[in-house]
C-alpha cells in the first residue's frame, strides 16, 4: 500500500523536498505503527526543510511530531486502536517523521492521547505546547508564583508563546509580551497577555546588568535578547530558555547569576524523559482549555508544508500550523 509523504533529498544545490508515495518499509524501525492523522510545522521543521542541520540522513520524510491511531503494535505499552502523540525524539533527524500518512517508531516516544483532547487539538498544542508546558514546569521548580511578578513571554506570536501566554495567564500570571511584529497586538491580549513591548528593546547590545523588570520569562529567542532578558530579571527570578531565533550566542554576564541568584533553565522538548512527558501533558489536560486554542490555529495540507515550513523562518507564521494528513 503506498503511503503519501513529504519527503527531503539532497541535491547538489542542498535540499529538495517533494510529495511522494512510500512504502511501509520505507518508514524506518520501530515496534509500532501508527496511521497519522495530524502533525505540524514547527521552526525546527523549517530549519529541516530549508537544510539547516537538523536532518542527519538523506533522504527523510520530516516533521517533528504527529498525533495519529495505532494500526499495528509489537510494543505492551500500546495496542491498535490506541490514540498516541509524538514529539521530538528522532523525529525528521535520523528517523522518518510526521510528514507522512504513517509513521514505524519504537513505542517508547509515544504518549497515550488523554480523553480531553482530539489528535487535531494534540498538534494544535504540538511541540510548541509541550516546550511551553516544560518551561512552565522549570519555572515553578525554581520557586516561581504568580504572587512574584511579571513573566516575560519572547517570540509572543509564534507557536511556543501563543500557548505560553495562554497558560500562563489562566495560571494566575501577569504577562509580558515580546513581539516584533505590532500588528499582532490584539491577538497576544486576547490570548492572555497584560502588557506587549518590542522585541527591539531587548534584541541589541546591552548592559551585564539592569533594572529589575520580571521575576521569570520564557525565551524561544537566545543571543541578545537572552543576556538582556536575564539582566533585567528580578532576584530569585527564573528564566527558561528553548529556542534560539535571534542566534545559538549567549552575550552574557554572569552578574545576574551572582548578584541576583538568578536561575536560567534550559529546555529540551527533544529527549526529555517519558516520566516528563507524561507530567507535561497531564498538565496541559489540567491548565489548557481546547476552546482557547482556536484562534491560535491555522489548517494546512501536506502539500503546503514547504511553503508554511519558509514562512516560520521569516517570522511571518502566527501561532500554530497544524497538517491534515488526510485531506
Amino acid at each position: 500500500m503506498a503511503i503519501r509523504a513529504l519527503v527531503t533529498g539532497k541535491t547538489s544545490n542542498g535540499v529538495s523536498t517533494s510529495l511522494t508515495d512510500v512504502g511501509i518499509a520505507d518508514l524506518g524501525e520501530g515496534d509500532v505503527t501508527v496511521a497519522i492523522e495530524w502533525s505540524t510545522v514547527n521552526y525546527k521543521d523549517g530549519l529541516a526543510l530549508s537544510g539547516g542541520r537538523i536532518i542527519q540522513s538523506f533522504p527523510m520524510i520530516g516533521g517533528i511530531d504527529f498525533a495519529g491511531v495505532v494500526e499495528a503494535s509489537d510494543n505492551p505499552l500500546f495496542k491498535a486502536g490506541d490514540r498516541v502523540v509524538a514529539n521530538g525524539w528522532g523525529l525528521s533527524q535520523t528517523h522518518n517523521g510526521g510528514y507522512a500518512q504513517k509513521a514505524r517508531v519504537p513505542g517508547e516516544w509515544l504518549i497515550p492521547l488523554a480523553e480531553a483532547f482530539t489528535t487535531r487539538q494534540a498538534m494544535a498544542i504540538g511541540t510548541a505546547g509541550y516546550t511551553a508546558m516544560l518551561c512552565i514546569l522549570a519555572l515553578e521548580h525554581g520557586g516561581l508564583t504568580p504572587g512574584k511578578g511579571d513573566v516575560l513571554v519572547t517570540g509572543a506570536s509564534g507557536g511556543v508563546g501563543s500557548i505560553a501566554i495562554l497558560l500562563l495567564s489562566a495560571l494566575g500570571y501577569r504577562v509580558v509580551a515580546s513581539t516584533g511584529r505590532a500588528s499582532e497586538a490584539d491577538y497576544l491580549h486576547q490570548l492572555g497577555a497584560a502588557e506587549i513591548i518590542d522585541r527591539a528593546l531587548l534584541s541589541a547590545p546591552g548592559r551585564p546588568i539592569a533594572a529589575e523588570r520580571w521575576a521569570g520569562a520564557i525565551d524561544s529567542v537566545g543571543s541578545h535578547t537572552l543576556a538582556n532578558i536575564l539582566a533585567q530579571t528580578k532576584y530569585r527570578g527564573v528564566v527558561a530558555a528553548c529556542g534560539l531565533a535571534q542566534g545559538m550566542d549567549l552575550p552574557a554576564s554572569v552578574a545576574p547569576f551572582i548578584l541576583r541568584n538568578v536561575t536560567l533553565a534550559g529546555i529540551d522538548s527533544v529527549n526529555a524523559p517519558r516520566e516528563l512527558r507524561i507530567q507535561a501533558w497531564a498538565r496541559l489536560v489540567r491548565d489548557l482549555k481546547p476552546d482557547k486554542l482556536a484562534s491560535t490555529v491555522s489548517e494546512i495540507t501536506l502539500a503546503d508544508v514547504p511553503r508554511a515550513a519558509a514562512d516560520i523562518l521569516k517570522g511571518q507564521l502566527r501561532g500554530r500550523t497544524v497538517v491534515n494528513l488526510n485531506a
